[in-house]
């Protein structure tokens, strides 16, 4: 089990590394060096202390003790890994299949697991040792059927994590086999925290192998392995203390050696978690305030770094929100409409990097605050409604206590203040009261996503923030949570930006919208002249392909043709050139500006759509 370099990044990873360096040598060599040596009895030798012959001493029949505990270094070693991947391929399978079995399948396999563990597997070992009989291969038997519960309620745990995922179910939808659905879907998800554990767990079933030994259950003469002589060099303890310390010492070396592997691979995979966020210089403030805007964003960019270089999915934003006002933000997936979302509301991980030249919240300048002033500014100025409020929302937490958690953090209310207002909070999004008690998962997808607008509602913030709230919703619920927007904008006066993909339902929803393409703002439009006055050929094309009942059944849709661009390499023009019907030479060589083609209307383009062929 060699150690990649990638480890060996501190003193401890050394000695770990060069310890089982020696170990795997030894175990190679020293039958091949000393076997004849361990194995000649000389009669003229027979139990000698330490000397220059024999560091060590010699047996009953005048083998050399030294010998004799390298040579016992392959045995020991072979039979202890076998032990530990025998019990290891059992457990995770065992483990796994919980993640890929039926339900009724699942019940027994949990079940059988909580048994097993019930037991102690040292004792189970020795039992079993003395079932298969004593020997060598019933003692590694022994030992790894002992191993079989630890390592399978570990590769349940981690399986459980994998069982819920999307990729799962879309490989289950496939019809793939659950065999194949173990080894290449749930596997290799957990097979870095069960790597860590095997190797730790090498060293204990060397110590138990070795005990097993000791005891008489184990390896049986002539064949010999640390345990044995352990057990032979015990009755001349007090004579000659270094017959037995020998092999002593050579257990404890090797198991010392696994240990300290296991925690060099850990400590390794813990400091491969989130980096820290790269330093960057304070930000300026923000250029001048507007008056009458709750959201002033000016040249907003995001960067993201990735193993083949630095991503830029938002380049150069700008938007403004005025109260009471819905603004739309639609594009196709990856145009970078949910990454400027989260860079306003501070929830980019964190290795993400943001500039901007103005961002404005109620006025206030989120540049000049310190990070608790800035924490707590958004927290009570802004809310933030997901695509999937399953996610979102604590499955262990009631509803209480995720409406109330943020207006006792940040407004101070008591606790019957809070509850107050939650119960009122849900009545505002049409739920009763009664479901405060209720858990996530005991509602509906419409009712969680009410749940989570009442939550934003608590701090009666003045910019929501609705990342495609409607997505994962039927029509129906679709339309009763854009109703529920408008109704609260109007009562609240509060800004909403409402993200989506349904170009049909922002033109119906929205006063305003922003088209997004590529990471960039490429037209800003009255939301009325959104079906039959855009001008951009991307605007253009999104409204096409949205399908109506006077469509022609017998024609295929509309699409956009091609693919957008590669974001580690972005072309010097316009991010829309290779895709656009309408394209000039100039397109290619330079990225045309946000104009304004009237005091309603702004289109980045060079060519924009004539007004003619519109009218058309």
């Amino acid at each position: 089990m060699p150690v990649p370099s990638r480890y060996l990044r501190s003193p401890m990873a050394w000695i770990s590394a060069v310890m089982l360096v020696s170990l795997l040598v030894l175990g190679l060599a020293a039958p091949l060096l000393w076997g004849t040596a361990a194995d000649r009895p000389d009669p003229f030798a027979v139990l000698q202390g330490p000397s220059a012959a024999h560091p060590f001493g010699t047996d009953n029949l005048g083998r050399d003790v030294l010998a004799r505990v390298l040579t016992a270094s392959r045995l020991s070693l072979l039979l202890a890994l076998a032990a530990t991947l025998l019990g290891a391929t059992g457990g995770v399978l065992l483990g796994g299949a919980t993640a890929v079995v039926g339900r009724r399948a699942r019940r027994p396999l949990t079940a059988l697991i909580n048994l097993l563990l019930a037991f102690p597997a040292l004792l189970v070992a020795m039992f079993l040792a003395v079932v298969f009989g004593a020997g060598a291969g019933g003692a590694m038997l022994a030992l790894a059927v002992a191993g079989v519960p630890g390592f399978a309620r570990l590769a349940q745990t981690l399986s459980a994590a994998v069982a819920g995922t999307d990729h799962l179910a879309a490989a289950r939808a496939l019809g793939l086999r659950r065999h194949r659905l173990l080894w290449r879907h749930v596997l290799p998800n957990i097979a870095e925290p069960l790597l860590l554990a095997t190797t730790t767990a090498a060293g204990t079933a060397l110590v138990a192998l070795s005990g097993l030994s000791f005891l008489g259950l184990g390896v049986q003469p002539p064949s010999y392995d640390w345990g044995q002589l352990l057990n032979q060099g015990l009755d001349r303890i007090y004579a000659e203390p270094l017959s037995a310390l020998a092999p002593g010492l050579a257990v404890l070396y090797a198991a010392l050696t696994f240990q300290l592997l296991g925690e060099v691979l850990a400590g390794s995979v813990a400091r491969r978690g989130p980096a820290p966020r790269t330093p960057v210089p304070s930000p300026a403030p923000s250029g001048p305030a507007e008056d009458g805007l709750v959201l002033q964003v000016e040249d907003l960019s995001v960067e993201l770094p990735a193993p083949d270089g630095v991503i830029r999915p938002v380049r150069g934003v700008s938007l403004a929100l005025r109260p009471c006002e819905i603004v739309g933000l639609v594009g196709e997936s990856g145009s970078g409409k949910s990454l400027t979302a989260l860079a306003i509301a501070d929830l980019l991980p964190e290795r993400a990097r943001v500039s901007r030249r103005t961002l404005r919240l109620l006025g206030a300048d989120l540049a000049t605050m310190t990070p608790k002033q800035r924490d707590h500014h958004l927290a009570t100025g802004l809310a933030m409604v997901f695509q999937n409020p399953a996610s979102a929302l604590n499955p262990s937490l009631r509803v209480s206590t995720q409406l109330t958690e943020a207006v006792r953090a940040h407004r101070g209310a008591s606790r019957a203040q809070a509850a107050a207002q939650a119960a009122d909070a849900l009545r505002r999004v049409a739920l009763p009261p009664a479901l405060l008690r209720s858990r996530p998962h005991q509602l509906s997808g419409g009712q969680r996503q009410r749940v989570m607008i009442a939550a934003g509602l608590m701090v009666r913030p003045g910019l929501i923030l609705a990342d495609e709230p409607t997505t994962a919703l039927d029509v129906t619920v679709q339309r009763q949570i854009t109703r529920l927007l408008a109704d609260l904008r109007r009562d609240t006066s509060a800004a909403v930006l409402f993200i989506s993909h349904d170009v049909a339902l922002v033109g119906e929803f929205c006063e305003r919208v922003l088209v997004m393409y590529a990471g960039t703002i490429v037209e800003s439009l009255p939301a009325g002249r959104l079906a039959d006055g855009a001008r951009h050929p991307y605007t253009r094309a999104l409204v096409a392909s949205v399908p109506d009942l006077t469509a022609d059944r017998d024609r295929p849709l509309p699409t956009v043709e091609g693919a957008p661009p590669d974001p580690l390499a972005p072309a010097p023009g316009c991010p829309f050139e290779p895709r656009c019907p309408h394209r000039l030479d100039r397109c290619a060589e330079q990225a045309p500006p946000l104009d304004g083609l009237d005091a309603e209307q702004r289109v980045a383009c060079w060519n924009p759509v004539p007004e003619a062929v519109l009218a058309s």
